[in-house]
């Protein structure tokens, strides 16, 4: 008995101890199996889930950011002229490809799936789109990181000025609700990032009875845009404003109003007429209107194709720098198209306009260059216009211009009223400034159908060798500044240098100007 006791307590050992060895085992693979399902099931997820990439943050740009340094002009306040202030914006940047999308339409934030079966027990549903549906397309086209933001509406909207809200009500079409509304936060302004620009909403309603009251009813539609920023400087009055306006506003002919937020009213009066060519009826001060206007459409925001110029391929599409000159040619009642064809012997001399600057990056020597041009051939007329004058009475004076010299600076602006062919002139400062200078001014001129040409000036034609001395940096090693940041950047060669030009050097370039226009 004892024998058999002894016998059975080794096999219920040796079972008790395989059992503990298959159980180990067991647990091993379970837990090996529910890992890799873990794993599997999450990287499904993640490849399904629709906003994995859109939520991520957009791309810096290979550009750097010029920061600028103007503060925003405040309402009602005039702002210093343009010669005493330094031209500063951020860097140009091409949007045309890899914009970055931030706000959804509703199809893009659902996945089209069909209802699944599980024996009859349950069933889920989620919504397919419809085929004979198009997708909606949302009410605004947000480009980007750096492209500014427009609102295109075509259908019923109210404009409520004082809380900056643009509200579309769902349309009878679509039974007059809209069951996925959507806002957006909209800078009416062509530098989107600018300090100092008020927001404007631009939202959706769910329902028709969310709409309020009109108390005035408008025939045309509206034109949200936004004032301030960088105005105030001639250049940016057209690059950043007049220019991106002109895009948006001239497919109306003048039936749209309109709506202006952060508005400057001495910016409504000195470009009066061109504002009044762009929209027959009353600028609305949007900060300051408290009533519901009530619009047939809207377009809320300007958007910049490049700096001071045209692209005949982006939105709005079609147009072009020599369009837009001759719109004010036709504005201003500017007589010539084309400048004077010199023939040898007829005794008519060209005429050749200087630039003055009073202030920073002045011609030292502008007595000299004008014998020197007058030696030439030309009839040689000085540009001041000071910042109060009429443009249309200045621009009558630079149209009757063959020729267009002056200093890189707002004045240079003036251009635009160039009869198309004209020869224009840019004095680069020193100090590596070409490629600003190509941006600003030389790409424009060929886009709007100049002869251009650049002079870069030498550092024995910059008064800083004078001011600063030889082994200052800005003087000797340009390249250091440019690494310091566009701050000293500005502070150096747009702020505190003036130019006294080498007549033996520029010479060469009034006999090739003359040539030009023998062409």
């Amino acid at each position: 008995m004892m024998g058999g006791d002894h016998g059975g307590g080794k096999l219920v050992k040796s079972l008790r101890g395989a059992a503990q060895k298959y159980v180990g085992v067991a647990f091993f693979l379970g837990f090996f199996l529910v890992l890799l399902t873990y794993f599997t099931l999450s990287e499904q997820f993640a490849i399904a889930a629709p906003n994995a990439i859109r939520r991520t943050s957009p791309a810096t740009p290979a550009v750097a950011e010029k920061t600028p340094t103007q503060l925003p002009v405040k309402e009602e306040e005039a702002p210093k002229p343009e010669h005493e202030q330094v031209q500063e914006k951020p860097p140009p940047v091409d949007e045309t490809e890899g914009h970055t999308q931030t706000e959804e339409s509703p199809t893009q934030t659902e996945q089209d799936q069909t209802p699944i079966d599980d024996g009859g027990s349950s069933r889920l549903t989620v919504p397919a789109a419809e085929e004979s549906a198009p997708a909606k397309k949302p009410a605004c086209d947000i480009q980007g990181p750096w492209a500014s933001d427009v609102c295109d509406v075509s259908v019923n909207v109210r404009i409520h000025g004082s809380e900056r809200t643009v509200l579309i009500p769902p349309t009878i079409e679509s039974g007059g609700s809209n069951p996925n509304p959507q806002s957006w936060s909209i800078v009416p302004y062509s530098r989107k990032h600018q300090s100092g620009m008020n927001v404007v909403t631009v939202r959706e309603l769910a329902t028709a009875a969310e709409a309020p009251a009109c108390a005035v009813t408008s025939q045309v539609p509206a034109l949200v845009v936004a004032m301030g920023g960088l105005t105030g400087n001639y250049w940016h009055d057209f690059s950043d404003i007049m220019i991106p306006l002109y895009l948006q506003a001239v497919r109306f002919d003048g039936e749209v109003q309109l709506v202006v937020t952060n508005i400057q009213r001495w910016y409504v009066g000195k470009y009066r007429h061109i504002l009044a060519r762009l929209s027959r009826y009353e600028v609305v001060d949007m900060d300051k209107d408290d009533q519901i206007r009530c619009f047939p459409g809207a377009v809320v925001g300007i958007r910049m194709h490049k700096e001071f110029s045209i692209d005949p391929e982006k939105e709005p599409t079609g147009h072009s720098m020599p369009e837009f000159t001759k719109f004010l040619r036709t504005v201003f009642a500017l007589p010539r198209a084309a400048p004077v064809r010199v023939v040898d012997g007829s005794g008519k001399k060209p005429r050749m306009m200087i630039i003055s600057r009073r202030h920073p990056r002045k011609l030292l020597n502008v007595a000299e260059v004008t014998a020197l041009a007058e030696r030439v051939g030309f009839e040689v007329v000085i540009g001041d216009p000071p910042f109060n004058v009429d443009v249309g009475d200045f621009a009558r004076e630079v149209n009757g211009a063959d020729v267009l010299v002056g200093v890189h600076g707002a004045g240079l602006t003036n251009s635009l009223f160039l009869p198309t062919g004209a020869v224009f002139i840019q004095v680069v400062p020193y100090g590596k400034m070409e490629h600003i200078g190509e941006v600003d001014f030389g790409v424009p001129a060929v886009d709007m159908g100049l002869k251009y040409m650049a002079y870069s000036c030498g550092v024995e034609e910059s008064s800083l060798v004078d001011t600063l001395g030889r082994d200052h940096p800005a003087v000797k090693d340009p390249e250091s500044i440019h690494r310091s940041g566009w701050n000293k950047v500005a502070e150096y060669y747009l702020g505190r240098q003036d130019v006294k030009l080498d007549l033996e050097r520029f010479e060469p370039v009034l006999l090739k100007a003359m040539a030009m226009l023998r062409e």
